[in-house]
């Protein structure tokens, strides 16, 4: 008896001790480029962890500067990213709608290339887009990101949405379909309602995703003027090496600032729709 509550306590203990090593791992990198955002110079190497001082000018050069465009980059990208989420996140649910609740001629063949096109990376996909949005004189403007963002969430998250929706009951469905609810409506009114953890993590997704995205960005957007703020980011690292890190990394605050925020405020709703959804049995 003695010997398993030790065995328990060295176990737990070591449990513990993995578990800070890996907090720490995760939260220096973060805390480093916070620290570093507000100390002086322009240096990567610092004597400290710590800064000997605070400064916020390097926040304040962001928006100044002439030859760094970040508010503006900053704001393509906002655009770019919400609009993204809206369209992206509405297509992924009514896919996965119709493939859970309808039987159609294709179910099987559609739900199969799903699969098929999901194993695939998207950037194999990249001199096919080129030439669909330079027919249709998209190329080098945000409406060509969307497109790609939006129309492409399908093959990722429809899988999952379909999953997620066969596990509300279709009695639900045809107790509304007798009251001469339509197909859209007991979508509406019945299952986006109770859809509140999928429909967080589908939003998560599509906004996190073309909010850092780098590749499809720098292969669309040519013009300075339309960059997203991690092309424009790129850009400067790539010019300037590492001479102004404290610069890209009170860049890199404010980006992680919309993703932050916006997973606090959606996690309410999915601890909210986790809880709800377990007491209704």
């Amino acid at each position: 008896m003695i010997g398993r509550k030790l065995g328990t306590s060295i176990r737990l203990t070591l449990s513990y001790i993995f578990l800070a090593i890996a907090a720490i791992c995760s939260l220096y990198p973060a805390l480093w480029v916070i620290f570093a955002s507000v100390r002086p110079g322009k240096s990567l190497y610092s004597k400290s962890f710590f800064p000997s001082k605070i400064t916020f000018e390097h926040y304040k050069e962001l928006f100044t500067s002439k030859s760094f465009d970040f508010g503006h980059w900053y704001w393509n990208t906002l655009q770019i990213a919400t609009v993204s989420m809206i369209l992206g996140t509405t297509l992924v649910l009514l896919c996965g709608y119709a493939l859970s609740r309808f039987r159609f001629r294709g179910r099987k063949t559609y739900l199969s290339v799903i699969l098929v096109l999901g194993i695939f990376p998207g950037f194999m996909s990249m001199i096919a887009l080129f030439i669909l949005l330079k027919q249709l004189n998209l190329l080098d403007t945000p409406f060509a990101l969307i497109f790609v963002y939006a129309f492409g969430a399908p093959l990722i998250g429809t899988f999952i949405v379909k999953g997620f929706f066969d596990t509300i009951p279709r009695s639900l469905d045809e107790a509304a379909r007798i009251d001469g609810a339509s197909n859209m409506k007991v979508f509406t009114r019945i299952i986006f309602p109770l859809s509140k953890p999928m429909l967080t993590y589908v939003a998560l997704t599509q906004f996190v995703g073309p909010w850092i995205d780098y590749i499809f960005a720098s292969f669309i957007l040519r013009s300075r003027d339309k960059w997203t703020v991690a092309v424009g980011l790129y850009s400067q690292v790539s010019s300037n090496q590492d001479q102004n890190f404290t610069l890209f990394a009170a860049a890199s605050v404010l980006i992680a600032v919309p993703i932050t925020l916006l997973f606090m405020y959606l996690q309410r709703f999915l601890v909210n729709g986790i809880t709800s959804g377990a007491s209704k049995g």
